[in-house]
């Protein structure tokens, strides 16, 4: 044993070459964990934070070759664009002696393949397994990047038994077909989709094969296809059938059997449409819900893994049998055609004649409003589905206990009126009446009961920290360096003032009472007077020192800022070292009652060590948060789509948090806001059940209502309203008047 290690130490320094044999950059290196074709792993030590690392290192005798250096650098660059909670994150990128590197964490509970060595997975941990990776695969493919290499191997635990997606190597970019490769075909035979083996192009559902052949290896303890060459392996992938599984484990559920048939089709076309929609068949087989292999097999495809696909993850979840073939119409006869003909012909010069005599129909013809919806009774065990009426007829039901949320309904015109809003004519619900958001970068607002949808600028420029005016007649938002203002009526932008010199400005928000703002200037924090003439001409840190506000404080970098309702105490989101010595995002909360103090009083700091959320170690960032300005914080962890998380509330007074989960469906949301009497909450959602790109909802309900069973209903908005699911809408509501 210790000459075998001595042998690979040797190895490693010779390949090495000129770098420190002890070191890697700062990295104190303690053992070789692994080496594959392209890299060689080692465990190390880094110093400057006291942890354990993994560290990829490109062997000497392949940097001769500019394709094997170039996919190694693009397999860092590609999981540090991922940053998603289900994919091993990278630390750190570096070269040395013209050898580059990178450091990864450091994965301590071993691979599925050590677990596999065991003997076959239960269909319990392989859907937990399934439904923790498939929204970190869905988030990559979304982003046209297809793994091509997914195997046991690659699949590594934490110490936490969590799962995550490892070694992006031959990780491609779809959409890139002039590869690095060339026509030579990459990836492990045992798990290779029959395109791939073909040498064809490649997308997302060469992925959902290799899922199919991990899940077949897991359930049965054998691999779907051996030979005894490689080469006779990749044959039988394109040429035999999908093994039967439960001939090889008759014990599993009958189901199972048409799961591995359809992720393993050869014709990618009938493969699932996303990981998440093959998760999530395999968690509702799990739980034990009837699902009909030949319906399974048989639902029709849908060609692109888009919002509609996710849509039919939810009825396989919820137990919703798809219709069989509709029955061949009876032929008509002439005479029917023909009247028929008549009627089409007769209904087209009446509306011909409304359409151009305005005021003739007791209607709107257009409305703007979402069609009617109908709610279908089921069991207490389960919540109500609400459906459009031509829906109804169509769906034979038969549901689980889950909850499924109401998909946004589609208006029959897309069109928003102009909207003039007038105090009288808004209703007000939770101490607001209008609401404001953003969508594809543009400034929306519509009263708090959804009417009213009006679009304020058109500019699509990067938009944040949204927030109503003090007088409620504009919406004030920061772009680039620059703090503007639309009027909601004239839609009219000014321009209050323009930091030309800062690196950063992340906050702009007025006290309650108007005052005063807080602004976060270069992560730096100043409250000073709300004065427009001075704020106008300010240019820089130099101006905002000399309005003499109440506090400018540069020891903590600041980013977001929220008041409470007295305006005596801030929260604000900075940067810092948190317990594992690492920089993530944390509130603050500080009173500043006493302006002439030189530092305000810490009044609290979470989460910290307070409480975790979900998806923090490895994304620990706040995305979005909100103070009822008393006691409770709103705030969500950043999981998938660039800030949709897991939603938790925090007590100021008690120092407890709890997950908070409004629509009972587990994740994500993300800008949730208080109403201004804090009875309300007002929030974005995507339903991770519904894969990557699943709909943005936006939703107003009764705080208190949460954890009743109550269904809630999302704003009706045009169909396909958010067709970015990385939108963030930052919500803001208008104190009514």
């Amino acid at each position: 044993m210790a000459f075998s290690k001595c042998l690979r130490f040797t190895l490693y320094v010779a390949i090495l070459g000129g770098m420190d044999p002890e070191k890697i950059g700062r990295y104190e290196i303690k053992a070789e964990l692994g080496r594959g074709g392209m890299a060689t792993v080692y465990q190390a030590y880094d110093p400057r934070f006291e942890r354990d690392v993994a560290i990829k290192v490109l062997p000497r005798e392949m940097l001769h070759d500019p394709q094997f250096r170039a996919r190694f650098e693009r397999e860092a660059k590609t999981i540090a664009m991922l940053e998603h909670p289900a994919i091993v994150p990278v630390y750190d990128y570096g070269e040395e002696d013209g050898q580059p590197y990178f450091v990864m964490r450091n994965m301590t509970g071993g691979s599925l393949s050590d677990r596999m060595n065991q003997g076959p997975i239960t269909v319990k941990e392989a859907a937990r397994i399934f439904e923790r990776l498939a929204p970190g695969l869905d988030e990559a493919h979304a982003r046209n990047i297809v793994h091509r290499d997914l195997k046991p191997g690659n699949i590594l635990f934490d110490r936490l038994n969590e799962p995550y997606v490892s070694d992006f190597g031959i990780a491609k970019l779809s959409e890139a077909q002039a590869n690095l490769t060339g026509s030579a075909v990459i990836g492990t035979p045992t798990y290779m989709s029959p395109e791939q083996a073909q040498g064809e192009p490649v997308d997302w559902r060469s992925d959902i094969y290799a899922l199919g052949v991990i899940l077949f290896e897991m359930l049965s303890g054998k691999p779907p296809y051996k030979a005894d060459t490689p080469m006779g392996v990749v044959v039988k992938h394109i040429t035999e059938p999908v093994p039967h599984i439960l001939d090889v484990n008759s014990n599993l559920p009958q189901a199972i059997e048409a799961v591995i048939q359809k992720a393993m089709a050869k014709d990618k076309q009938a493969r699932f449409a996303t990981c998440a929609e093959l998760a999530a068949t395999l968690s509702a087989i799990e739980r034990g819900e009837a699902l009909d292999p030949k319906t399974l097999l048989g639902m029709p495809r849908i060609p692109t893994a888009q919002t509609v696909v996710a849509k039919r993850s939810e009825q396989l979840k919820n137990r919703i049998e798809v219709p069989g073939p509709v029955s061949a119409p009876r032929k008509k006869t002439r005479l029917w055609i023909g009247l028929g003909a008549a009627t089409v012909l007769l209904c087209a010069g009446m509306l011909s004649v409304f359409l151009f005599i305005p005021g003739l129909l007791p209607f709107t013809l257009f409305p703007t409003k979402a069609l009617a919806t109908k709610t279908i009774a089921i069991p207490a065990s389960s919540t109500n589905i609400t459906l459009l009426p031509s829906e109804t007829a169509s769906l034979p039901l038969a549901l689980g206990p889950t909850n499924m949320v109401t998909p946004p309904s589609a208006p029959t015109n897309m069109a928003t009126p102009s909207f003039t809003p007038t105090v009288a004519s808004l209703p007000m619900l939770g101490g607001a009446d209008m609401i404001a958001f953003l969508n594809a970068n543009n400034v929306w607002v519509m009263g708090v009961d959804g009417d009213g949808l009006s679009q304020l600028t058109t500019d699509g420029a990067e938009k944040h920290d949204l927030q109503w005016m003090p007088d409620g007649e504009g919406v004030l938002y920061i772009t680039g360096k620059c703090i503007q203002i639309v009027n909601i009526k004239t839609k009219e932008l000014s321009t209050l003032t323009c930091f030309i010199a800062a690196d950063y400005l992340e906050a702009f928000q007025f006290s309650p009472d108007g005052a005063q703002v807080a602004i976060s200037l270069n992560r730096e924090l100043y409250v000073v007077p709300f004065d427009l003439d001075k704020l106008s001409q300010a240019r820089s840190h130099i101006e905002l020192a000399a309005m003499n506000g109440c506090l400018t404080y540069t020891k903590l970098a600041t980013k977001g800022v929220r008041w409470s309702n007295d305006g005596q105490k801030i929260a604000v989101v900075i940067q810092g070292v948190g317990d594992s010595g690492l920089i993530e995002e944390m509130v603050y909360v500080l009173d500043i009652h006493r302006c002439s103090a030189a530092e305000p009083n810490r009044v609290d700091i979470f989460p910290a060590s307070r409480f975790s959320m979900t998806g923090f170690s490895s994304n620990p960032v706040i995305p979005s948060f909100n103070w009822d300005g008393m006691t409770l914080f709103l705030l969500n962890s950043h999981y998938r789509n660039d800030g949709y998380g897991y939603l938790y509330i925090y007590n100021l007074e008690t120092h407890n948090a709890d997950s908070l989960d409004p629509l009972g469906s587990t994740c994500c949301y993300r800008d949730a806001r208080w109403s201004p009497d804090g009875n309300y909450i007002a929030f974005a959602f995507q339903d991770i059940r519904l894969g990557a790109n699943s709909p943005t909802q936006l939703f107003y309900i009764p705080y208190g209502t949460i954890g009743t069973g109550t269904s809630s209903t999302p704003f009706s908005l045009p169909a396909d309203f958010f067709p970015n699911p990385r939108e963030k809408p930052q919500l803001a509501l208008r104190p009514a008047r």
